[in-house]
């Protein structure tokens, strides 16, 4: 049963061994002194962790990079010397010395080792994972915060988005060379010429997010700033290289007497606030001013060309700010600038970003364009559809036809999604429908409030504030030092983060105003103070409402899970209000909805079987034998911090709300639902009705709720006991606790959750329903029987190891690799998935062996999965299976069975249609929910034979069945058959997505779906 693990590149000769080593620190000493030019001290440091390290590199060869030892070593020297550039006391002694010497940033280091940023954010956190313990060792416990990899991730991943959407916006409005003539101007914009008024743009942006963004460089912020930054090129930029009309009326929609209003015309096009636009422009003119020292001038005062027909209330202008004669020389004083703000830092030379041809930049996207090295892979790339079209935020108006609503379009100007153009719908929906709400609670919630048995209204205000304050700091409370010379940066954030408080609070009384009325129209009474009396809960409410209003402005800064550190809450905890939370926000955009989707199923996935987790506070009570393996691994959560000393920690001001006493109360008092310590108590609250509105329930919409119990006994209260001590019972729950109740309904959802990813590799690898049933019936066994494989490990390993163990026990013919290779495709994937898995070697009894690790799947699956499950394995097997068959042949004989020709009952659970819905397992092809307002684009003339659309028939006169007959026929054939429907024409150039593309990107952004059904054909994409 056993698989062979991969040989790893080494010799086993000692003296050749050392040897080795001697020529591979060599090559880096090398390195060190002659590519990067390093200082004595931090030569010696480098050397210092590349030898704690390189033991690892010895056993890890082939799983980094290609798997040729030369690449792996290239990578290994750049994590290292990245990690003492950033890590070094030395690098913070530079922080407040202004040093400049023999300094290296990230591009200097890539360069070097001729690597680009993208392979080596995707194979770094394999080596974070495996040498973190010798990194703590050596930089302490924070490290990994110090480090900021995620942030800096993120960051190269907006960088690209807004890079991009930078050039489009350029080359919409000017023409791409300084040269004067169509000839050489068409010839620049063939090239990679990049003319000094786009560079100029570009510097003078990061300039801003330097400056005047620091800490939150949020996308929305900063694609305000691209757009501040288009208007001063708009009204600077010699008229000779314009690329537009400024009467175009398609284009700038806003005009008064005076002319074209500039500013409210670019936010018709971006989708942006036209208030923020402005503070915006008041930074950057502040910018000019004070770094190119240009004297601004109102531009009403002045006469020049470029400001015809512009109403000029309100804006500045430079003179001389874009003639040649200070051009060049404004461009060497914003390089000199980046350079001193930049210098120590270690980061990204963000300049890189001007040219897309830079070789450093590389191809692809990480991991699928995921922006968070641990987390589930939910990608921006994939935002964008190969059939979704809008018109969108920083696209290309390529017509002058007008649109309907009064933004620029034309059968060109339609764009595929960006990442960019989503942030910004999703950010005029919270600016839309959220901010004018007030910011305290209505005059309904209150109601609810003073009708508990206490008025917990101040309660519940002073806790709002304190918690928001804790996760949107007003001052730079444990972030690093903002590096520039303006004074206002700090203000900006101040005025960011108060924004963001009170979006999150409006958004967070809402919601809860929701799920009061609800549970009142059906308890019949306003008294719910088991549930408004909640510490736990009221602290998941407010970290969803923030982590929404994060996802909106997509912040670099605080990327899940900073919410639930800042609120002392734990991913078990803040799973438990996801569902409702989308279910009483009927106005969420579809975006949003994904990622608390995305989030439910990433917290499912692995979260919340890390240590630390409250889950195990729960399990130790539902399964006490667990309690033993539990403790010896140190996997419970901590107690929840009060309240106290949570404002105690940011030096929160009550800023005229009275201290509330009672609230320590709540954390700590027997008779108190919200308490942390979770004593033994009666119950005496109402049942709560949410259950039926599917707070427990799967991301996939499960409806498993103890539904063989529905006829018997009530359903359980999922808030009320969700949140209560997990020893006290569980009012309606037969018996149970509220620990049982709630760890019986999360073990459903991570059943649910494995049966779609069972599925999914299912059709992918073309294995039969047997296989299928089998894979998922082992799956549930082991986390009902071996529940401790899960601990500290992600459900894809087990899923994994479960299809070889069947494939094994089954003599099908499936090798590891295979299943690897084909896992690579699923959207969720990420490579430290089966390349590092969390191994206890105390636990698995091995012979001198005690520490703990992480290896890879194979293994895994030999040393500990084989082991623990081969008894479950067994049963799987021929022989398990013919005793089982006689068990039930006997049962059968002496009851009433079922008829002898009745099918056979499958045990896998019937799952939602998904949208989109692959309908084949040979071809690409996908079913989706199709708006009418989408079909003029997907079958004109140009795309028509890419796509089916049920409604739009393939012949004329031809009814909707003969079409659906005429797709199936098609899909079945193997002749080729020339027409609309043409799936397997290399001929025709349709372009190449891969089935994780397709997965994570058919969705509709917004409205409802037409009767209509869109059937995407691709060719499928290889496996590079």
């Amino acid at each position: 049963m056993d698989d062979t693990k991969p040989s790893v590149t080494a010799s086993n000769n000692s003296e050749s061994n050392a040897g080795d080593n001697d020529a591979t620190e060599a090559r880096l000493t090398d390195l060190c002194k002659n590519g990067l030019s390093v200082d004595e001290n931090t030569y010696k440091e480098i050397i210092k962790l590349f030898r704690e390290t390189k033991h690892l590199l010895l056993a890890n060869i082939s799983a980094i990079g290609n798997g040729m030892p030369e690449e792996a070593e290239r990578f290994w020297f750049a994590f290292v010397l990245y990690l003492v550039r950033r890590l070094s006391e030395k690098n913070g002694e530079n922080l407040q010395q202004g040093s400049n010497d023999n300094e290296f940033n990230l591009c200097h280091i890539l360069r070097v080792m001729k690597l680009n940023i993208v392979d080596f954010f995707k194979e770094l956190p394999q080596f974070l994972v495996k040498s973190g313990p010798i990194l703590s060792n050596i930089y302490g416990a924070d490290w990994e915060n110090r480090l900021e990899a995620k942030e800096l991730q993120a960051n190269f991943v907006h960088l690209s988005i807004l890079s991009k959407s930078y050039k489009r916006i350029y080359r919409e409005f000017f023409l791409p060379s300084d040269a004067n003539g169509d000839k050489q101007s068409a010839a620049a914009s063939t090239s990679g010429y990049v003319s000094d008024y786009h560079r100029f743009g570009w510097l003078l942006f990061l300039a801003l997010r330097i400056h005047a963004f620091s800490r939150f460089k949020d996308l929305v912020t900063c694609t305000n700033g691209l757009v501040s930054i288009l208007a001063i090129l708009i009204i600077h930029v010699p008229v000779r290289f314009r690329n537009f009309n400024i009467h175009d009326s398609s284009r700038f929609v806003k005009k008064s007497s005076k002319g074209v209003d500039l500013i409210a015309s670019l936010c018709c096009i971006y989708d942006t606030s036209e208030d923020d636009l402005r503070k915006i422009m008041e930074k950057t003119n502040t910018l000019i001013a004070d770094i190119l020292k240009k004297k601004p001038c109102e531009a009403s005062e002045c006469k020049n060309e470029n400001l015809e027909n512009i109403d000029t209330d309100g804006l500045i202008y430079f003179e001389n700010l874009m003639d040649d004669s200070s051009l060049s020389s404004s461009l060497n004083i914003l390089e000199k600038d980046y350079d001193n703000a930049t210098r120590n830092k270690g980061e990204l030379d963000e300049r890189v970003f001007i040219n897309e041809d830079d070789s450093l930049l590389g191809s692809g996207s990480l991991s699928g364009g995921a922006v968070n090295i641990t987390g589930a892979k939910r990608n921006f790339d994939s935002l964008a559809s190969p059939v979704k079209t809008i018109t969108s935020p920083l696209s290309p108006h390529c017509s002058s036809a007008s649109h309907p609503n009064g933004i620029a379009g034309g059968a060109t100007s339609k764009m595929v999604v960006t990442p960019v153009s989503t942030a910004m719908t999703t950010a005029k929906w919270l600016r839309t429908v959220i901010c004018p709400l007030p910011s305290k609670p209505s005059a309904e919630l209150e109601r609810f409030l003073k009708s508990c048995d206490k008025d917990v209204t101040t309660d519940v205000i002073r806790r709002a504030h304190i918690i928001l304050e804790a996760i949107f700091p007003s001052s730079g409370l444990g972030e690093r030092c903002v590096t520039g010379s303006l004074q206002g940066a700090n203000l900006m954030d101040n005025i960011w983060a108060e924004q963001r408080r009170l979006e999150a609070l409006k958004l967070y009384y809402r919601v809860l105003e929701a799920m009061c009325t609800a549970e009142a129209q059906v308890l019949h009474a306003k008294n719910l103070t088991s549930l408004l009396t909640n510490e736990r809960f009221h602290r998941c409410m407010l970290a969803c409402s923030a982590e929404l209003v994060l996802a909106t402005h997509k912040t670099v800064t605080m990327l899940f899970p900073a919410v639930l550190e800042r609120t002392g809450i734990t991913a078990f905890d803040l799973s438990k209000v996801i569902e409702s939370f989308i279910r009483h926000e009927e106005s969420l955009p579809r975006e949003l909805r994904r990622h608390l989707n995305s989030l439910e199923e990433r917290l499912l996935e692995s979260m919340v079987w890390e240590k630390g987790s409250s889950m195990y506070n729960s399990l130790t009570v539902a399964r006490p034998v667990l309690s033993a393996e539990i403790n010896r691994l140190g996997l419970l959560a901590d107690p929840m911090p009060s309240l106290d000393a949570i404002a105690t920690h940011i030096n929160f001001s009550s800023g005229g709300l009275s201290p509330v006493h009672s609230l320590h109360k709540h954390e700590t008092s027997p008779g108190q639902n919200g308490d942390i310590r979770s004593p033994k108590r009666p119950c005496t609250d109402y049942r709560s009705v949410l259950v039926e509105r599917n707070n427990f329930t799967s991301p996939v919409k499960d409806r498993l709720l103890g539904l063989n119990n529905l006829k018997s006994k009530p359903l359980p209260p999922p808030l009320q006991s969700a949140f209560a001590s997990p020893t006290r019972p569980n009012p309606g729950g037969g018996g149970e606790t509220c620990a049982e109740t709630g760890i019986n309904i999360f073990f459903c959802k991570i059943n649910k959750l494995a049966a779609v990813r069972i599925n999914a590799m299912v059709e992918r690898l073309q294995l039969s329903q047997q296989i299928r049933e089998s894979v998922y019936c082992l799956f549930q066994q082991i986390l009902n029987q071996r529940t401790s494989l899960f601990f500290n490990r992600h459900i894809d390993q087990i899923i994994l190891c479960c299809f070889y163990g069947v494939a094994k026990i089954s003599q099908l013919n499936l090798t590891f690799r295979e299943i690897i290779y084909n896992y690579r495709k699923q959207p969720q994937c990420k490579p430290q998935v089966f390349r590092s898995v969390f191994v206890d070697w105390a636990s698995a009894r091995q012979s001198g062996r005690s520490e703990q690790d992480h290896v890879d799947i194979i293994t895994f699956y030999n040393k500990i999965f084989v082991p623990a499950v081969k008894p479950l394995l067994v049963e799987l097997g021929p022989a398990g299976t013919a005793m089982k068959t006689n068990r039930v042949s006997e049962v059968n004989h002496n009851n009433d069975g079922p008829c002898p020709g009745s099918p056979k009952v499958s045990v896998f659970p019937a799952l939602p249609d998904m949208s989109p819905k692959k309908v084949s397992a040979t071809h690409n092809v996908y079913v989706s929910p199709l708006r009418t307002s989408k079909m003029d684009a997907l079958i004109s003339h140009s795309s028509k034979s890419y796509y089916a659309c049920v409604g739009e028939s393939t012949h004329a006169y031809q009814s909707p069945s003969k079409d659906l007959t005429d797709i199936n026929h098609r899909l079945n054939s193997n002749r080729r058959v020339r027409g609309t429907l043409n799936f397997d024409d290399v001929d025709v150039d349709v372009g190449l997505v891969s089935d994780s593309m397709v997965a994570n990107s058919l969705y509709l952004q917004n409205g409802s779906a037409a009767a209509s059904t869109c059937a995407v054909l691709k060719p499928e994409q290889p496996d590079p």
